[in-house]
Formats: C-alpha cells, structure tokens, sequence
C-alpha cells in the first residue's frame, strides 16, 4: 500500500487531538478525545500518564474508521510542555505526572534562584512552578521513596513515544521547558540538574524536531491499526509545533495561542534571555531557531470555569455577553491557577470586583473575555521589555474560535488579529508537517506556508474603553497580591 498520509498527534491538558495531512500538507481528518485533571490539594494538578495513551488509541480508531488512515507514511509528536512523568527502572509511572499549572514548587523556585542567581540567563526564564526542574526538587524533599526509585523522566508527548516506539527521546522545545536546558548550546546543564536534584542520566536524549526518534513497534502498531516500523518524529512542545502549524519558523514571526494556557509567541534567529521580564526565551522545535514567549498559565480557561459555575454553557454565554451593558460590567482577574508572565506569582488567583444591582450574568461574562484580554496586553508589554516589538498577530487555539473573544483582544491590544483556517489544530497539525520532514518528504521551507485566513479582526471603537479598564485591572492585582500571600 501506497503512503502518503501524515499524522501528528497533540496530548493537550484538556484533550488528545489526532491529525492527519495529505502530502500536500493539507488537513484530511482529525479526532480528538476529552482528559481530565485531577487536583487533590489546592494548587496542585496532575494527570495519568495512562490516560494519554487510552485517549491516543482510541481518537486514532476514530480516523482508522473514517480516513485512510493506514496510508501513514510518519508520526509527528506534539503536547503540553514542562509535564514531570516520572518512571521506574520498568519504565512504568512511579506517580501521576505533575503538570505545567501545578503551583507547588514555588519554595523549591525560590531556593534554586539563591542557589543560582544567573539561572535565568543560563536555563531561559527565572525558576517557575510549572516547569519541571523544581517539581523534581519538591518529589526529592517531599516524596523521598519515589525520588529514590526514579530511572527516568520524560515529558507527557515522549511517555506517548515511549509507547509508539520504546525510545527515550525529546525535542529541542519540551527540553527547553524543563530547566535542565543550556539553552544557547542546546544541551542538558549539569548545573541545572545538580540545582534541582536531578541525575542527568535520567534525561532522554534530545533532538531537532524534524529528526526520526524512533519507529512505531509491533505491539504499537497493533495497537492503534497501523503497520509497524513507521518512523516517528521527535516533534515539539504545543508552542513550538503551533509555529510550525501557522508557519512561524522566520525571525520575527509572531502569534497568539488560546487554549487552556495562553502564549504570546515571536521567533528569534538567536538565543535572547530576559528573565527578569518573565518571558521565556527557548529553542525552537526546528534548528537554528530560539523564540521568546510571554506565557500565561490561564489563556482561554476561565471561560470554561465561569461555563461551570454559572450553569450555562459557553455558546449562551458569548450570544448573551455580545449585549452586555458595558458601563455594567465588573473587573475580573483571570489567575485561577496562579499565573507566569508578567508576575510569576503561584498563590494569586482569580476574582471579580465591582459587582453591582445592574450586574448580570452577561456582564460578568464580558468581564471575563476582557481579562483575557488584559493578560495579553500584559504579555505584549513583557515581550516589549525583553526587547521584542508585537505588531501584526496570527492566532491559534480552542479559544480562537470566539468571535467576540478574538475581537475583545484586537480591540485591547490595538492590534490587528489574523484567525487561520482551522486554528483549533494548530499544534498537531504542526506536528503532522514535523513527520513529512523527518520522513524526507518536504523540507521545511516548502511546508511552512502561511495558512489560509479565515477572517482578520481590527481594532474598533473601544480601544479607549480598554485602556481605562487595563489600568484598573493592573492595580487590582497590585490591591489582591497582598491577600494571596497568607
């Protein structure tokens, strides 16, 4: 049989999606499957490493059943970055894997940046909760039996690879997240293993995002209907295969991704640290790239908590918030789970303030898609200070498919936003283009199109409305740290 089918896999925090691209590069069919976190403490959030293969598997049968899906050629590889997966000598989980919005590493932050005070510049970013170094300090101090039995740790995309082809391998991006990475010589740090209580030989080998890491084995290929022997990518981060999936592989350019987190994304031609502006500076998924990237842990998720508590779903509550009085609209802080850029503050968390007998629900909506916003405006002025200039930007995620939301952050921002043709599968269609390369199908240049535009947003008339309220959404936070801290 003929193979000319290309499929990218993305382990997201909130689902699995499959994608499967013609060797034209365009999407034929995709799947996806919902996951579930689970918080047993407050600030802590953790997901079964098993879940992620359970949901591949199947979204996988779901193409196998509608697509030519056994006409895959090569598997690329893209998920949630920063994830600590950690495995016994069997290579079987030792515990659930802690995950990027986790915040209970901020004490472990804190010791590593004394103990190191150029940190930042070395590893990309100051130390943050969510990446993976200090969770591997807080198992060590915290959970001493499981620290002792580790034999390896992976990120939550490389446990699916492990499965696909029994490899231990990453990509230049998940490696940048973990604080393990010397980032301009694009190598594990021993320094920044010994920091963080890590033996280096627990670290999978690292490659470019367009090499081979493997071939789908026997039992894999059994397992999700393909034939074995398949090459498999080493792929990316969701950040660095969304660049990919929109074209963002030249210096300069520049995205936003809304999903459950959030990212304000530019590519650089050379490695650019600002720890101090809490932007993350890291490899890109492809050679000879870096990028810098204002990260917000919450993105587009409030909308999905304020769904839940409010019992509506999210389709009424965008119709309801497009006639919300505006004058009645309250302040809303997005930080449900702490957030990175520009505060990398793990305790704040979210509120609304200015509640009033005119209120409704429809305001309390829009306050919502205003803070999102906000943070966006916060991550632009981040990228400002680390040296990067934000004009025109393409979006990506989940949540671009919100009118009104995409709208709100034009309008906020003062600038124009370009949504591509099927936005939602930005990075498992970059992974899929990451698998045409490494199978020497396309070189990168000739797969990294810009997409189609589906429609362009440009600012409008409450542009001014914005800037008055982003100042107040600023000293709110300013107002509510202090509270947080106890």
């Amino acid at each position: 049989m003929a193979r000319f089918m290309y499929l990218g896999i993305d382990i997201g925090t909130s689902a699995v999606k499959v994608v499967l691209i013609n060797r034209s590069g365009n999407p034929v069919a995709s799947a996806s499957r919902a996951l579930s976190v689970q918080s047993p403490k407050p600030s802590w959030n953790e997901q079964s490493p098993s879940a992620w293969w359970e949901a591949v598997r199947s979204a996988c049968a779901e193409l196998a059943a509608s697509s030519p899906y056994r006409s895959v050629a090569a598997i690329g590889l893209a998920g949630q970055m920063h994830g600590a997966v950690c495995l016994d000598k069997f290579q079987a989980p030792l515990r659930p894997a802690i995950l990027w919005n986790d915040g209970r590493s901020a004490p472990q932050c804190a010791a590593m940046q004394e103990a190191m005070p150029d940190i930042g510049q070395l590893a990309g970013a100051m130390p943050m909760p969510g990446f993976t170094a200090p969770k591997l300090r807080w198992i060590a101090e915290n959970e001493p039996d499981i620290h002792a039995r580790i034999a390896h740790v992976l990120l939550p995309k490389d446990f699916v690879r492990l499965r696909l082809t029994g490899t231990l391998v990453t990509d230049m991006t998940d490696a940048a997240g973990t604080h393990w990475l010397d980032q301009a010589s694009r190598k594990w740090s021993p320094a920044l293993c010994e920091v963080s209580a890590t033996d280096p030989a627990w670290l999978p080998e690292v490659m470019e995002g367009t090499e081979i890491s493997g071939y789908l084995t026997d039992a894999a290929a059994k397992a999700l209907g393909l034939p074995p022997g398949i090459p498999v990518a080493a792929g990316g981060g969701d950040a660095a295969t969304g660049a990919v999936g929109i074209g963002a592989v030249r210096d300069g350019d520049a995205f936003i991704s809304l999903g459950t987190s959030g990212q304000l994304f530019t590519v650089t031609d050379s490695y650019r640290p600002q720890p101090e502006s809490a932007v993350h500076a890291y490899a890109h998924c492809v050679p000879d790239l870096w990028f810098q990237m204002a990260a917000m842990l919450n993105g587009a998720s409030p909308i999905s908590w304020w769904a839940r508590a409010s019992g509506a779903s999210i389709s009424d509550l965008l119709s309801q918030a497009d006639a919300a009085k505006l004058e009645a609209a309250p302040l809303f802080l997005p930080y449900l789970t702490g957030e990175r850029t520009p505060h990398n503050d793990a305790a704040i968390r979210g509120a609304f303030y200015g509640l009033e007998p005119s209120t409704g629900r429809a305001e309390m909506t829009r306050a919502v898609l205003d803070a999102i916003a906000y943070s966006f405006c916060d991550a632009r002025d981040a990228l400002a200070r680390a040296g990067s200039t934000i004009k025109g930007l393409a979006v990506i995620g989940g949540g671009a498919r919100s009118d009104l939301l995409l709208q709100t952050i034009a309008d906020a921002l003062g600038t124009t936003l370009k949504r591509y043709e099927d936005a939602e599968s930005g990075p498992a269609f970059g992974a899929a283009r990451l698998a045409m390369v490494a199978a020497g199908a396309s070189k990168l240049d000739e797969i990294a199109a810009k997409p189609a535009v589906d429609r362009v947003f440009s600012p409008n008339r409450n542009v001014t409305r914005h800037a008055a309220r982003l100042e107040q959404y600023r000293a709110l936070y300013t107002a509510l740290k202090p509270l947080s801290q106890g």
